[in-house]
């Protein structure tokens, strides 16, 4: 006979497999295979998503360095579902540039549960700036880490101009980039006007561990709380694919660090931005197959307990976003 916990993880998978294959046939955004194995509290917030449309409707940009497959609201939507997230934050993608027509068009689609970051710059007008607070936008990125800026002055200088138009709306800049520059920026970080977002565990490597160069730097900023960090996508930190455990010791280093400043997301619909030999810009990247079922599972373990948890998932979204 079956222990309870045997047959609740039993039913668990089955469940999880009979919603992957409901999904519809045309999708190629990956959905969970696995159930979400703790109780997710309710008003959780994916706060990592993405969304690539119709290129006929939504055109990508030239000087793209990838281009991805389509992923839908609708994927969305059934990715969360299956994940039991409530609230959703959507990054306008590097392929649109400052475009954030098809971002704009996913969150007027999600509503009220849905919060923006935009990619604006210097000729960016005050009409369209209003536009997108109005359509949800509670921040601007600066993708440094695609854009391939790793020189700590055009770094600066790109997140100066990224705190001028950040601050008249209380907007956050969030940033993606990775250890060294941080390091590099630290003081410039640590006295910005605005709030600090930064991306994907800073760009943190797993197999290097805690004691990587950067991450201490990461941390500080963390434990000040002059910064969020993403404990999101771990496909990126970690080589330990399905579940890219050897994540746990940066996710527990920045937890520990301080908790009112972490948030969780799953990086959905995992595009592939890395150089292909042989692969152009144009060509079409397929998109990842991470199974974020799986991943989420990890976060139980990152933070065992079930009120960090939803400090996690839910108070910290709902104040940095505005919920």
């Amino acid at each position: 006979m079956l222990s309870r916990r045997a047959f609740l993880t039993r039913a668990a998978a089955v469940g999880a497999t009979a919603w992957a294959r409901s999904a519809p046939t045309s999708v190629k955004a990956a959905q969970p295979a696995t159930a979400v194995r703790f109780e997710m509290p309710a008003g959780a917030c994916d706060c990592h998503t993405h969304v690539f449309g119709d290129p006929a409707r939504f055109p990508f940009v030239p000087t793209r360095v990838y281009t991805p497959e389509p992923a839908s609201v609708d994927e969305m939507r059934h990715l969360h579902r299956a994940l039991h997230v409530d609230r959703v934050v959507i990054v306008q993608p590097s392929v649109y540039g400052t475009d954030n027509a098809c971002t704009i068009d996913a969150l007027r689609q999600l509503g009220s549960r849905a919060r923006g970051v935009a990619v604006v710059d210097g000729q960016t007008s005050s009409a369209v700036l209003d536009d997108l607070q109005k359509a949800g936008v509670r921040g601007i990125r600066i993708n440094l880490e695609t854009a391939g800026i790793s020189d700590p002055s055009a770094a600066a200088e790109r997140l100066r101009g990224a705190f001028a138009i950040a601050q008249p709306w209380r907007w956050h800049v969030q940033v993606n980039t990775r250890l060294p520059v941080i390091e590099a920026l630290h003081g410039e970080l640590s006295r910005a006007p605005v709030t600090i977002v930064i991306d994907h565990f800073g760009g943190a490597q797993a197999a290097a561990g805690v004691a990587q160069a950067g991450f201490k730097a990461l941390s500080d900023l963390v434990r000040s709380g002059r910064a969020y960090v993403k404990i999101s996508g771990a496909y990126r930190s970690s080589t330990q694919a399905p579940d890219y455990a050897d994540a746990a010791p940066l996710a527990e280093a920045l937890i520990a660090a301080n908790p009112r400043r972490v948030i969780w997301g799953t990086d959905w619909p995992h595009p592939d931005s890395a150089p292909v030999t042989g692969r152009a810009a144009t060509d079409v990247s397929p998109l990842l197959q991470i199974d974020d079922g799986r991943v989420l599972n990890q976060l139980a373990i990152w933070a065992p307990d079930a009120a960090l948890r939803r400090r996690i998932l839910v108070d910290n979204p709902a104040e940095l976003y505005g919920f």
